[in-house]
């Protein structure tokens, strides 16, 4: 079996079966994504749209990617045949793109709302009382090909705990708020290699782990 294999296996059977992996493989080849598809993993997510419709172009149409990044407007037509859920949606400018173009694919596109919870300026992502105007705005009802599956947050990167359960401790006040407001709101994505336990913690329904299944990412 190989690191990558046995990588995935150990995180897999880690986590509660309510939730799910999302092996990010970003930066990785194609061929890696094989070799987790082939060990029976079918969620992969990409932060780069031409990255992830050319490796979706590649390999077997039953995986699932999860577009993680941050989403240019004029770029979503690309990934609107195929894409599983768009993680990171914080304008409704982009909820209305990402509704033409899935009509025109005759799909309903999932999405999550990103919030901004870390500390870190760099970080994209709407404040908790903006997410929640946003996702109750009237004006979505006229984008039927769009559904708002729940949210998603990356934490700041950092190894204090306290702080780390401050900012999951957020996301997850309003994602129980929301889930009592609207129907099929399930998908809290927050975790990643280096905090998804303790994401799991506080209500956690998706992790996104690429480092420790992969190794480290080559910038280059």
């Amino acid at each position: 079996m190989s690191k990558l294999v046995s990588n995935l296996q150990q995180i897999k059977d880690s986590l509660p079966q309510h939730v799910t992996l999302v092996a990010v493989s970003k930066t990785k080849p194609a061929s890696d994504i094989k070799e987790g598809y082939e060990a029976g993993h079918r969620d992969f997510g990409e932060n780069k749209i031409q990255e992830m419709t050319a490796k979706w172009e590649e390999l077997p149409k039953d995986i699932k990617w999860h577009m993680i990044g941050h989403v240019q407007t004029n770029k979503v037509k690309y990934m609107a045949p195929y894409v599983h859920l768009i993680h990171a949606v914080d304008k409704m400018k982009l909820l209305k793109e990402v509704n033409k173009q899935a009509k025109k694919n005759d799909r309903v596109i999932d999405c999550l709302i990103q919030v901004k919870i870390a500390q870190e300026d760099s970080k994209f992502g709407l404040s908790p009382e903006d997410a929640e105007k946003l996702i109750l705005n009237p004006e979505l009802a006229k984008y039927p090909n769009v559904r708002i599956k729940g949210l998603m947050g990356m934490a700041t990167f950092t190894d204090n705990e306290e702080q780390l359960q401050k900012e999951f401790n957020t996301i997850e006040k309003l994602f129980k708020k929301l889930q009592e407001e609207v129907s099929g709101f399930d998908t809290l994505s927050i975790g990643m290699s280096g905090d998804y336990k303790i994401a799991m913690k506080h209500g956690s329904t998706m992790v996104r782990i690429g480092s420790s299944i992969f190794g480290e990412r080559d910038y280059h």
